[in-house]
């Protein structure tokens, strides 16, 4: 896709869903009922485009197993899971959304990776009065500005990664940045982000560029990088263009140079793991979760593997850990209306494998630590998926944007 036809999706993905914001939502079910016999939750996913390895079955498995370990039940009730491929194609995940929620009578939408898409089905949730739970896309606009009282941003975000990655290296001096940067809404706003806390470290962005979001051959960017005397080239984008990158820059000898370090401001574990250590190795990086990091982590993680034959990364264990907040706050609040649900599950803490005291904020945002890592060098690493070294852990409260700088509608100044 060219850059001004994606920039025209996202255009009239905005345009859709900004004027369902002054919509009446649907009127709620009477209270202790489940609408239809049923919750139904849909998995709304790349399946199978650059951004599946990130997605796809993986977040439908978490999906399915939390479901499964929950007792396939919800006030006596069962809980269906129905999945949809959005092809990474706006339009297409809005129609979506709104089929599945007059039609089909999902009551909340999951994972919704590809920022684009995250906020287009956000606004149709909130003008149909359904949920969406966000652990793909990682665009901060969605508890900023494009906030809705039907949506919650899980995982991580663009502000997260950009605090833990950009103050870990402004403190080791690298001061001087240059942004390779995938041109659409989460490569934006994870730039914007990562310039921000950059600047207030001290340091400045010596230049920048934009790449297609489906771009194969970043040579001739990785060279512009190269040349500009940076201390830091940041790749603000994910999926295979970010391995991509990464392989360039080894090609390139950048990281064996010891002048420049190479960061990953989104890095999924599934990317190291298909790139190789010898490409990745010394590459800092923000998290929410590690398989590794605790017994509780390496127990879901061990039955994710068994189920999927590969590690979970943190967009599979926060859909597990947020379908699980969703259907106890069903059983909570007596009905799977939304506003009653939304309402449970503002008021409750998370304490799992994902998430210690984690909660959620009125701008939707979902509150927990995160952590930075350093990828192990080939010598460092014990055996497969062993890749990750602490750096730092960063208490959720400092982690995301504080409210006081939000510019979410429903928080009051």
């Amino acid at each position: 896709m060219s850059r001004i036809a994606h920039v025209a999706t996202i255009c009239a993905a905005l345009a859709m869903s900004l004027p369902a914001y002054a919509q009446t939502p649907a009127a709620p079910p009477a209270a202790g009922k489940i609408a239809n016999d049923m919750v139904k939750i849909g998995v709304l996913t790349d399946m199978s485009g650059q951004f599946s390895h990130e997605s796809g079955e993986g977040s439908v498995t978490a999906v399915k197993m939390a479901v499964e370990d929950f007792g396939g039940k919800v006030l006596g009730k069962p809980i269906e899971v129905i999945v949809a491929d959005h092809q990474n194609k706006t339009e297409i995940a809005i129609a979506k959304a709104k089929e599945w929620f007059d039609v089909d009578k999902v009551d909340m939408i999951a994972n919704l990776i590809n920022s684009a898409v995250a906020i287009g089905v956000a606004g149709v949730a909130k003008e149909k009065n359904g949920i969406a739970i966000i652990n793909g896309s990682g665009s901060s606009r969605l508890t900023g500005d494009m906030c809705t009282p039907n949506s919650i941003h899980y995982a991580y975000d663009t502000y997260a990664l950009a605090v833990g990655t950009g103050n870990a290296l402004i403190k080791q001096g690298k001061k001087n940045w240059f942004f390779l940067t995938a041109d659409y809404a989460f490569g934006h706003a994870l730039e914007a982000d990562t310039a921000s806390v950059v600047k207030a470290g001290g340091g400045s962005v010596v230049g920048s560029v934009r790449y297609p979001i489906n771009t194969l051959d970043h040579g001739s960017f990785m060279l512009q990088a190269q040349g500009s005397g940076a201390d830091v080239i940041a790749v603000a984008g994910s999926g295979t263009v970010f391995i991509n990158a990464v392989k360039a820059a080894h090609d390139f000898g950048l990281t064996q140079s010891g002048k420049q370090s190479l960061a990953g401001l989104l890095v999924w574990i599934t990317d190291i793991h298909s790139m190789g250590l010898e490409n990745a190795q010394g590459l800092v990086l923000t998290n929410a979760f590690y398989w590794d990091r605790d017994d509780e982590t390496r127990a879901f993680s061990k039955r994710f593997e068994a189920r999927m034959g590969r590690k979970p990364h943190m967009g599979d264990a926060g859909d597990y850990s947020s379908t699980i907040l969703y259907l106890k706050a069903v059983e909570a609040a007596g009905t799977d209306e939304a506003q009653a649900v939304m309402a449970k599950m503002r008021e409750m803490k998370v304490n799992d494998f994902f998430a210690k005291n984690g909660y959620i904020r009125a701008d939707g945002r979902f509150i927990h630590d995160m952590y930075v890592y350093q990828v192990k060098s080939p010598s460092e690493s014990k055996g497969p998926w062993d890749y990750y070294k602490l750096v730092q852990v960063i208490p959720g409260e400092q982690a995301f944007r504080p409210l006081s700088q939000s510019q979410c509608p429903l928080i009051k100044k």
